[in-house]
């Protein structure tokens, strides 16, 4: 290989290298996003810790996770509130750091690692909400 190549090779790697580690960094909610967060994660963690099912599932998509047979209140509080929000999961998720990301849609996402699952919350067009329960492998 010629040495002018080499140079020129060298340069472009060099340039690259500012874009590559900007790309590999953690993506980062903006401030409004974030603020929009606190506030639904304030009152999901209200309702926690009152053990109000029925608020909680004011504040999930519904029907859970795509499935009709979780689809109401009702139905959410006997299918997935009392086995997945037990005691020890409550308390995970009231000290629980969120952690950002936004997917290849470009949508706003929450998790909330808890043991062996992942709690997301995702912003919709009427805000946050609680969406998935998900293994964290």
């Amino acid at each position: 290989m010629g040495f002018l190549l080499r140079i020129v090779l060298a340069t472009a790697l060099v340039s690259l290298a500012p874009a590559v580690a900007q790309a590999a960094k953690d993506p980062v909610a903006s401030p409004a996003v974030q603020k929009e967060f606190d506030g639904f994660i304030e009152k999901f963690r209200a309702a926690l810790k009152a053990n109000d099912s029925a608020a909680v599932a004011g504040m999930t998509r519904l029907p859970f996770m795509n499935d009709k047979a979780i689809g109401d209140a009702a139905q959410f509080a006997a299918k997935t509130y009392r086995t997945e929000f037990t005691a020890k999961n409550r308390a995970c998720l009231q000290r629980g750091k969120a952690v950002y990301d936004r997917d290849d849609y470009k949508n706003d996402n929450y998790f909330i690692f808890c043991g062996d699952l992942i709690f997301v919350f995702s912003k919709t067009p009427t805000g946050f909400l609680f969406t998935d329960i998900s293994v964290n492998d």
